[in-house]
């Protein structure tokens, strides 16, 4: 089963057993809905959970699971990874894509030249930019292109085939 991350656990609060976490989702309503979630940790190892409660303090939230009722309990969480199965990702419109979709696809112009795969989107408060790693598949020895996710430059985004193809304005492409 795809694990799709919406929080990541950062450290133990209170005596209770809760956790505070980086809110990793664009629809923080969604731990609302949320009863079962899978904690993952940096070695890859799932457990199931049951999200008992959680409330929202500054930009994080705090979660509290059934049965991890002691710091001691609460501890073996801490740097995991929050997700829910990719079946039960929030429903975006046709022309919205989760991040997630988006890193490792393709990257080619219209012509078919292949400029490289997404590594990275980059949020900065405007349009989103995709940093596309060339590979060394170019002539530019392996750069990063950076490219903003605008519906006049990415004219085709293919997320099922991991497929973006640009119309590249005049200098975009060099450096």
């Amino acid at each position: 089963m795809d694990l799709v991350a919406i929080a990541k656990t950062v450290r133990t609060r209170g005596l209770r057993g809760e956790l505070v976490a980086e809110v990793l989702t664009d629809f923080p309503e969604r731990f609302d809905e949320t009863e079962t979630v899978f904690a993952v940790e940096p070695s890859g190892e799932r457990e199931e959970l049951k999200l008992e409660n959680h409330w929202f303090q500054k930009d994080r939230v705090i979660l509290k699971f059934a049965g991890r009722d002691s710091i001691e309990a609460a501890q073996s969480l801490v740097n995991c990874e929050i997700c829910v199965p990719e079946s039960e990702t929030v429903e975006l419109e046709d022309d919205e894509f989760f991040d997630w979709q988006l890193i490792d696809c393709l990257v080619e112009t219209v012509e078919g030249e292949r400029i490289g795969a997404v590594k990275e989107v980059m949020r900065t408060g405007g349009t989103e930019i995709l940093v596309v790693d060339s590979g060394g598949e170019r002539e530019d020895g392996g750069k990063d292109y950076l490219i903003p996710f605008a519906e006049t430059i990415c004219v085709e985004v293919d997320v099922e085939n991991k497929l973006i193809r640009i119309d590249a304005p005049e200098g975009l492409l060099e450096f």
